[in-house]
């Protein structure tokens, strides 16, 4: 676990492929208690330590998570995170197929579907949909793959994989939203890039970048910092 910014009120964590935000039916160990675990041990805490879950990533993606440690703080930032425009997220993807344009927004109506874990996009409003919108930019390119910048402008279950699929560029790796294959680790080439926000007590803004992930297409195509 990579500690990204830590002050009296948040915790934030770069997050690896596989991890799990919060607890699951799987019983495997979420990033959350193990920042407790971090938490208590640094600080020699006695008894529980508390840490509220403001976001999560699924478990595929890696990145930017946000914790807060005080519950002066977390109704604060649920708050935000439910504006979307008080919160400004970027993800990187790397996908296979170049889009027709390098830049554009991408305005769709998901629906989810429970029994599979998919979103289903649509080009208008259908029955039980939601109204999905995020920009992408083409920001670098590989031999055989592209690096898409992505801000969303809402927050739907598997947004930026269900979208970007629709356009005809599946995340690499991501099987569920037709890639041809997957990646070994398991992983698929999503990236939390960076969290932009206003700090919920001091009012600050916050902005951190989580590094990409230490295999070699992440490094080959990231852009020169």
């Amino acid at each position: 676990m990579t500690v990204l910014h830590e002050d009296n009120h948040l915790i934030i964590v770069n997050k690896r492929a596989g991890e799990i935000v919060q607890g699951d039916k799987t019983g495997d160990t979420p990033l959350s208690d193990i920042v407790k675990a971090w938490i208590k041990e640094k600080y020699q805490k006695p008894g529980n330590v508390y840490l509220g879950v403001v976001h999560r990533l699924d478990r595929p993606v890696s990145g930017v998570v946000l914790f807060a440690k005080t519950s002066k703080a977390l109704p604060r930032l649920n708050a935000m995170f439910a504006e979307h425009n008080k919160v400004q997220k970027t993800y990187w993807a790397i996908v296979q197929n170049r889009p027709q344009k390098a830049e554009g927004t991408l305005t769709h109506w998901l629906t989810r579907h429970e029994k599979t874990n998919t979103a289903r996009a649509y080009d208008k409003e259908v029955p039980n949909s939601k109204k999905a919108v995020l920009d992408y930019k083409l920001i670098a390119s590989s031999e055989r793959y592209h690096l898409l910048e992505i801000h969303l402008h809402t927050g739907r279950h598997h947004q930026i994989r269900c979208q970007l699929a629709k356009m005809g560029c599946p995340i690499k790796g991501d099987l569920k939203y037709g890639s041809p294959r997957s990646n070994p680790d398991g992983s698929i080439s999503l990236h939390a890039r960076k969290l932009t926000f206003e700090h919920p007590v001091s009012h600050e803004q916050i902005s951190i970048t989580a590094p990409v992930p230490n295999d070699r297409l992440w490094q080959e195509i990231k852009p020169e910092e």
